[in-house]
């Protein structure tokens, strides 16, 4: 498949995604727990700062890539933790893009001395915007030698670029060493859509419908020099419109390295492997994760190239003076592949 037509299918994928308005998705949702839920904001007890780069299907020139970060702490006389997201989604090599910024809170309530709950909520803008003369139309296209430089016929809208608010919330169940939670990111179906032809283009972007549970299990006790060892199988479900994905898979962390298995489905058909490799050393935390396609992409002219990821977290709760406080108070925490 040439350059040129990479381009005319990317823009075609462009306008499809425009439309549904499907969220990125990060493989380590890990690595970026206030995208998963803002109930997540303040699970650790010092701030922490992440880091999130995605380049999806690799093979095809600035496909997708998408960049993210956030920053939250809690506060612990008030029950709450509170947090910030930036992220940016370019699509189709600056065909379309799409810039968020939100602030995120949560709330812990004590049900008992070993079950928690925690609400979140997430305000914030959704800015969009597209580069229409990027953009292939059918009237540009030649029979024989493919995309022409002549104008398109085609209505250039008013504007080409968007800004709406948009409203989360979730909730987060814990106790020793399990959790489960809930998130329902869209609430008000900000409408991110340029071409103005018919209801359906006016909804917005549809709800997004998260379910995410996992369990730790210690393997054994860390040092001043060496992290706990764990595991920590979970599963993710999501729902955005017509679109699903499952992954069930599992996390470990043993000293200071740390990876993970995952396995991706779209409800209807196989989509991709996750493996994960990592390194953690006091506060810092850096991930490399490669989704291997599953699906008949792999086999289409060229490939996807699988999908590349780098998360970087910055966690002062892994500092040596709170480590060993928690050691010596016992402490159980079973957002041990989060942090």
């Amino acid at each position: 498949m040439t350059k040129k037509l990479h381009l005319l299918l990317l823009s075609v994928l462009v306008f499809v995604s425009a439309i549904k308005a499907q969220d990125p998705v990060f493989s380590q949702f890990y690595a970026a727990p206030l995208h998963i839920n803002p109930a997540f904001a303040g699970v650790t007890e010092a701030p922490r700062f992440t880091f999130n780069y995605r380049n999806q299907w690799s093979s095809w020139p600035n496909a997708y890539a998408t960049y993210a970060a956030s920053y939250e702490q809690t506060i612990e006389t008030l029950n709450s933790g509170f947090g910030f997201i930036i992220m940016a989604d370019n699509a189709g090599d600056g065909i379309y893009k799409t810039n968020r910024f939100s602030a995120v809170y949560g709330y812990r309530v004590q049900a008992s001395d070993e079950l928690f709950f925690k609400f979140g909520a997430e305000v914030g803008l959704i800015q969009t915007s597209i580069n229409w003369d990027k953009l292939v139309f059918g009237d540009q296209l030649d029979p024989i030698n493919g995309p022409t430089t002549d104008p398109s016929n085609e209505d250039r809208p008013e504007s080409l670029s968007r800004t709406a608010a948009d409203i989360s919330a979730g909730l987060l169940i814990y106790a020793n060493n399990i959790y489960g939670g809930v998130s329902l990111k869209h609430l008000n179906s900000p409408n991110e859509n340029f071409l103005q032809l018919n209801e359906n283009l006016n909804a917005g972007a549809p709800m997004r419908l998260t379910i995410h549970a996992g369990m730790d299990f210690a393997l054994g006790q860390g040092n001043n020099r060496n992290n706990d060892a764990f595991i920590s199988p979970n599963i993710m479900f999501i729902k955005q419109g017509p679109f699903g994905q499952l992954n069930v898979g599992s996390y470990a962390g043993f000293g200071r390295f740390y990876g993970g298995l995952w396995y991706r489905h779209t409800l209807s058909n196989a989509d991709a492997a996750i493996l994960l490799l990592g390194f953690r050393q006091g506060i810092l935390r850096m991930g490399y994760s490669y989704d291997m396609t599953l699906s008949e992409l792999a086999t289409a002219p060229g490939g996807t190239g699988g999908t590349h990821e780098i998360a970087l977290t910055i966690n002062l709760d892994d500092s040596r003076v709170l480590q060993r406080k928690k050691r010596a108070a016992r402490y159980n925490n079973c957002f041990k592949m989060f942090n």
